[in-house]
């Protein structure tokens, strides 16, 4: 029971000393300091601690029983000294603290949906108040759907590796939303209004153009469907998404998925006009590929290039802009 006694004695001595010292300790750092003199590695508790291995079982607990008091009654010491000392802290840079009024408030920035988000969202708005449903596709595609089903011959340039993005020989990226209008005439009956918006791509790469970039394909099959209908729903769309009269053209062009075929273009401030969208009556072959009889159901369809309608809207000379995420040119946007 000797080194019961001396432990007891010691550590009621050395914890005299510690009430004294922790009451002249002013800031955290001098606290750090003093809870490693008294609790740390090379402290007097750490050398009574270790020396328990020489004592017997009942010994070492009554021992263990006192070296945790003085551990526990120190803890409590510091602990209460820290909760002072950061009171002592808010206090003093309360004091100092200063609020000057003419400074300028915070400005807290606001974001916005891209501008290629936003036409889109205005395009489905406009064809969805006309009847459309939306429908979203694969942007990997089969080449049946892409190009086979759409009666796009094995010859086409569209079909060239150095036109599309190939990764293997059944499957590409697609390269127009168009290849949704068989899975749609597939899955579903008729008739059918839908619009199908989402990401294209194509190797090319100028100020026109991008090797990714969007297109809304559109899709009308009913009975007695005829060209009348997609000209009046084509020039209602532009004038509602620009929010202006203009002069507007439907000039023939050719499509392999369409006949006959258009192209719509529009006259700029200068009397130029412009290229804006695809369009035509669906060709008998597509509705044949979907075992839909051309006899009795006609079908129409359309394609928009969201970039171009967004350049015109916004008057944006450049596509990249759209893709460069140039914070300056967003802005203008929110």
């Amino acid at each position: 029971m000797k080194i019961k006694k001396e432990i007891y004695l010691s550590l009621k001595k050395i914890f005299t000393s510690a009430e004294r010292e922790i009451q002249e300790v002013n800031n955290i750092t001098e606290l750090n300091n003093f809870q490693s003199k008294y609790l740390g590695k090379n402290s007097i508790i750490s050398f009574y601690f270790n020396k328990l291995i020489q004592l017997n079982i009942s010994e070492r607990k009554e021992c263990s029983i006192i070296l945790n008091d003085f551990k526990k009654n120190i803890k409590n010491k510091i602990n209460n000294k820290k909760i002072k000392l950061q009171k002592s802290i808010w206090k003093n840079k309360k004091n100092k603290s200063f609020f000057d009024v003419s400074l300028p408030g915070r400005k807290f920035e606001r974001g916005s949906l891209h501008p290629i988000t936003m036409i889109i969202n205005k395009i489905k708005n406009i064809f969805n108040h006309l009847g459309f449903l939306t429908y979203y596709g694969p942007e990997l595609e089969n080449i049946y759907y892409n190009f086979d089903s759409l009666n796009i011959p094995k010859h086409h340039p569209s079909r060239s590796i150095n036109d599309t993005f190939w990764f293997n020989s059944n499957h590409i990226l697609r390269t127009q939303t168009s290849s949704m209008q068989v899975r749609i005439l597939e899955k579903y009956s008729y008739p059918i209004r839908a619009i199908f918006p989402g990401k294209v791509y194509r190797r090319d790469y100028d100020h026109t153009h991008t090797p990714m970039f969007h297109q809304i394909e559109g899709l009308i099959v009913d009975k007695a469907i005829s060209f009348a209908n997609l000209k009046w729903i084509l020039e209602n769309f532009i004038f509602q998404i620009l929010k202006k009269n203009v002069k507007v053209r439907f000039r023939s062009s050719y499509f392999p998925f369409t006949c006959p075929s258009a192209e719509m273009d529009i006259q700029d401030k200068n009397g130029n006009w412009l290229e804006i969208l695809g369009c035509g009556m669906v060709h008998p072959n597509v509705l044949k590929n979907c075992n839909i009889n051309h006899n009795i159901y006609s079908a129409c369809a359309f394609g928009i290039g969201i970039e171009r309608i967004a350049m015109l809207k916004y008057s944006v000379s450049d596509i990249r802009c759209f893709f460069e995420n140039d914070i300056r040119f967003l802005k203008q946007f929110v």
